[in-house]
C-alpha cells in the first residue's frame, strides 16, 4: 500500500429514461466510498460513470412524451447529475453513451472483433409488430406462459413460476406496443463467438478479483457451453448504425460497457490524462467495475472477451454487490418504500444513508435491507450519540477555558495511539469492501473516547478551582481522538468531514494524519454538525413516495402542454369521470367490410356485438383494405346515437388512433376477448 497506485473504476451505467431510486444508490454509495478511500490513501484514482442511453425503450418513451430520444436523455440527464451530486457522488466524469467519444470506440472494438474473425452473421427469425412496423424486444412480447398459464407474463420470464422460455411459446401473444398478435420475421443478425475466448476468459477468472459466488455461476456457463451473443438489432432504433450494415443497430448491451471507455476518454481529453496508460493491452493500470449481480454475466463474459479481441486490457476485477430491499420487502410503490433519490433528499441528509449503506454493505452478493426504524436508530445512535457527541462535550471546555485553543502536549498517549494503530486494519476493510466491518470498528473507537471522557468527567473538574488546564487537556484529546474517527469516516461522510475540517480549522484530513495530533492549535466555535432524525422524517418521507405513485397514475389524465409533434395536435381539454363513464365501449367482431361508392374516406363495416349486429360507417380506408379487416376484433362506441349519412344509418363509432391518413390503426383488442364484451 506504500506504492502510489493508478486506479481506473466505475459503477453500472443508469438507463437514461427513469429517475434514480434509493436501490441504485447502493451502488454508487458502494463505488464512492471506494474512490474515496483510495484518493485519501493518496493514489492517482478516477471515478467516471455514464447514463445508458439507447434501446428500444428510450426510443418508446420519447415518442411517447412527444420529444425526440436526445431531449429526453438530456432531460433526464440533468436529473440524474443532480441526484447523484446532492448524495454526494464524486465522480470525476459524468458522460452518456451516445457521445461522439462512444460512437468511435464502439464501432473501433467491432471492427477490430470483425477483422480478427470474431463476428459472423446470419438470417434468424424474430417477433414482428405488423402494426407497429418493428422487430419486439423479449420485454415487449406479453402473453400467457406457456408453464403455469399465468396471464400478462413477459416474452423471456414468468414473474409467478420463474421459468424461462422463447416468445414463440407464449400463449395468446400481444405486443406491449400496439396490442397486435405478433408474427415472425426473417431478418439478418450479427454476432459475437464468445466460445472464441473460452481458455482466455477461464484464465482470466482465475487471475482478476471476482468474487467466489460470481466465480461459481461462470464455471455454470461454461459448462453448459458458451452461446454467439447477438449484438445487432433492427431499425427503428436508437443507437449507433453497425459499420457497413445500413439500418443495423449495436445492441444496447453492446455500446454500454464501451460508455466506461467513452466517459473517461472524455475525462482525459478535458485533463491531459493518457488513455492508453488505462486501457492498452499492456498497461499496470487497475481497472475495477461495481455492479449488481444481475448483470454479472455481461461484466464477466462478454466484457473482458470484447476488450481482449479488440486489443485492450480486461478489467482487474468485477465487483458485484446484493438488491435492496426495504423493512424486509421487495420496495413497494404502494406502501411508500419505492423512494426515488430526490424525494429522500427531501427530507433526509444524504450523510444518514451512506452511514446506513456502509454499516450494512460487506463485499459479497448478499441483499442488503433498509429498515426504516432500525435505520433511524442507528443514525440517531451512532453518528449523533457517539461520534457527534464527542465533540460537542468537548468543544465548549477548550473554547471557554482554552480560548479555543488545545494543549500543547497529549494527556493520554495510549488512547491516541490505539486509535492510529487502527489505521492499518481499517484500511485493509475499506480495500476489500467490507464497509459493514470498518464501521463497526471506528464506533469502537468512537466508545472508546466516549467512556473516556464520561470517566474524566471535564464538567465536573471545571467547578474545581485550579482544574482548567486538566479539563483543557482532557477535551483536547478528546477532539484529537474526534479527528482521527473523522478521517476514518472520511469516505463515507465526506460533507460532515467538511465541517470537521470548518470547526477544527484546518486543511482537508488526509489519512495520515490519524498518526499526528492537533497540538497547540486554535479551533473554531463548534456549530451542530448533524441533526437527529425525528420520525415525522422518515413518514413524511414515505408519505411523500406514495405520493409520487399517484401523482405518475394521474399523468395521463392531466397531459402537460404539448411540445414535438403533439404541438401540431394538441390533447384536449381534461374531462370529468362521470363524462367519460358514460361511454358504453364494447368488443366487436368486423364479420364484413366493403367500399362505400363515391366516399372517398369510409368504409361499410358490419358489426357483430354478440347477437346484435350493427351499421357503422368509419372514415379508415386510406389505412385498411377491407379484406384486412373481416374477423378482426375492434372496440366500438355502442351507445352513440345513429347518426343519418348520405350513404346510410351509421350505428355507433370505431375506435382508432393516430395522425391519419396510412398512419391510422384500429384498435385490436386480443383474441381473448369477446363480441359484446363491455370494455372497463
Amino acid at each position: 500500500m506504500s506504492d502510489r497506485r493508478r486506479i481506473l473504476m466505475t459503477s453500472a451505467l443508469p438507463y437514461a429514461n427513469g429517475s434514480i431510486h434509493l436501490g441504485h444508490m447502493v451502488e454508487y454509495i458502494q463505488t464512492d466510498i471506494w474512490s474515496r478511500y483510495q484518493k485519501l490513501r493518496g493514489h492517482e484514482c478516477y471515478y467516471v460513470c455514464a447514463d445508458d442511453a439507447h434501446g428500444t425503450p428510450i426510443m418508446l418513451k420519447a415518442q411517447s412524451e412527444g420529444v425526440t430520444p436526445e431531449q429526453l436523455i438530456e432531460k433526464i440527464g440533468q436529473e440524474h447529475r443532480a441526484d447523484f451530486a446532492d448524495f454526494n457522488i464524486g465522480f470525476d466524469h459524468y458522460h452518456v453513451t451516445h457521445s461522439p467519444e462512444n460512437r468511435e470506440l464502439s464501432s473501433q472494438i467491432y471492427l477490430a472483433l470483425r477483422e480478427a474473425g470474431h463476428i459472423h452473421s446470419r438470417v434468424i427469425e424474430q417477433a414482428y409488430d405488423p402494426e407497429a412496423k418493428m422487430f419486439l424486444p423479449d420485454r415487449f412480447i406479453k402473453g400467457d406462459c406457456p408453464k403455469c398459464g399465468s396471464d400478462d407474463q413477459y416474452g423471456d420470464s414468468c414473474e409467478k413460476c420463474g421459468a424461462t422460455y422463447q416468445p414463440t411459446e407464449l400463449k395468446n401473444p400481444h405486443s406491449v406496443i400496439s396490442g397486435a398478435t405478433p408474427i415472425t420475421k426473417e431478418s439478418e443478425h450479427f454476432f459475437f463467438q464468445l466460445k472464441d475466448f473460452e481458455a482466455f476468459l477461464q484464465q482470466w477468472m482465475q487471475d482478476s478479483d471476482v468474487q467466489s459466488g460470481v466465480v461459481n455461476k461462470m464455471n455454470e456457463w461454461f459448462e453448459s457451453g458458451l452461446q454467439d451473443w447477438d449484438i445487432s438489432r433492427d431499425a427503428p432504433y436508437f443507437g449507433f448504425e453497425i459499420p457497413d450494415a445500413p439500418g443495423k443497430y449495436f445492441y444496447v448491451w453492446l455500446d454500454a460497457p464501451v460508455g466506461y471507455m467513452a466517459s473517461f476518454r472524455k475525462l482525459c481529453s478535458d485533463q491531459g490524462i493518457d488513455f492508453d496508460q488505462f486501457w492498452a493491452a499492456d498497461s499496470d493500470a487497475e481497472l475495477y467495475h461495481f455492479i449488481g449481480k444481475d448483470i454479472a454475466y455481461f461484466h464477466t463474459l462478454f466484457w473482458p472477451a470484447m476488450l481482449k479481441g479488440a486489443g485492450f486490457r480486461p478489467p482487474s476485477g468485477v465487483f458485484c454487490h446484493g438488491f435492496l430491499t426495504v423493512d424486509g420487502q421487495k420496495m413497494s410503490k404502494s406502501r411508500g418504500t419505492f423512494i426515488k433519490a430526490r424525494t429522500y433528499l427531501d427530507h433526509l441528509s444524504p450523510e444518514y444513508l451512506r452511514y446506513y449503506f456502509a454499516a450494512k454493505l460487506g463485499a459479497g452478493l448478499e441483499d442488503i435491507d433498509l429498515s426504516l426504524e432500525d435505520f433511524r436508530q442507528r443514525v440517531n445512535s451512532d453518528l449523533v450519540g457517539k461520534v457527534i457527541n464527542i465533540a460537542s462535550r468537548c468543544a465548549g471546555f477548550v473554547k471557554k477555558l482554552g480560548e479555543g485553543q488545545l494543549s500543547a502536549q497529549l494527556g493520554r498517549q495510549d488512547l491516541f495511539d490505539q486509535a492510529a494503530s487502527a489505521s492499518a486494519n481499517i484500511a485493509d476493510l475499506y480495500e476489500a469492501r467490507n464497509y459493514r466491518e470498518a464501521m463497526r470498528q471506528i464506533m469502537h473507537l468512537a466508545d472508546t473516547a466516549n467512556t473516556f471522557i464520561a470517566e474524566a468527567e471535564p464538567w465536573v473538574l471545571a467547578k474545581q478551582e485550579g482544574k482548567q488546564d486538566d479539563v483543557v487537556t482532557i477535551c483536547s484529546d478528546g477532539i484529537n481522538l474526534f479527528r482521527q474517527i473523522i478521517v476514518y469516516l472520511k469516505p463515507v461522510l465526506p460533507e460532515l468531514a467538511r465541517g470537521v475540517e470548518q470547526f477544527l480549522n484546518i486543511e482537508p484530513l488526509a489519512w495520515q494524519d490519524v498518526q499526528t495530533p492537533l497540538l497547540g492549535h486554535r479551533i473554531n466555535k463548534f456549530k451542530p454538525l448533524m441533526q437527529r432524525i425525528e420520525p415525522e422524517k422518515i413518514e413524511a418521507m414515505v408519505e411523500a413516495s406514495k405520493e409520487d405513485l399517484k401523482a405518475a397514475q394521474a399523468a395521463p389524465t392531466t397531459p402537460p402542454k404539448a411540445t414535438g409533434p403533439l404541438a401540431d395536435d394538441p390533447i384536449a381539454e381534461t374531462i370529468a369521470f362521470e363524462d367519460f363513464a358514460k361511454l358504453d365501449l364494447r368488443i366487436a367482431r368486423i364479420t364484413k367490410a366493403e367500399h362505400v361508392e363515391k366516399a372517398d374516406k369510409l368504409l361499410q363495416l358490419t358489426l357483430d356485438l354478440g347477437g346484435e349486429t350493427r351499421n357503422v360507417f368509419a372514415g379508415i380506408k386510406s389505412a385498411y383494405d377491407p379484406s384486412e379487416l373481416e374477423g378482426k376484433l375492434t372496440v366500438m362506441v355502442a351507445n352513440l346515437a345513429p347518426r343519418k349519412m348520405r350513404f346510410g344509418v351509421s350505428e355507433g363509432m370505431v375506435l382508432a388512433a393516430g395522425p391519419g391518413g396510412k398512419d391510422l390503426y384500429i384498435l385490436n383488442p386480443d383474441e381473448g376477448a369477446t363480441p359484446g364484451m363491455r370494455v372497463k
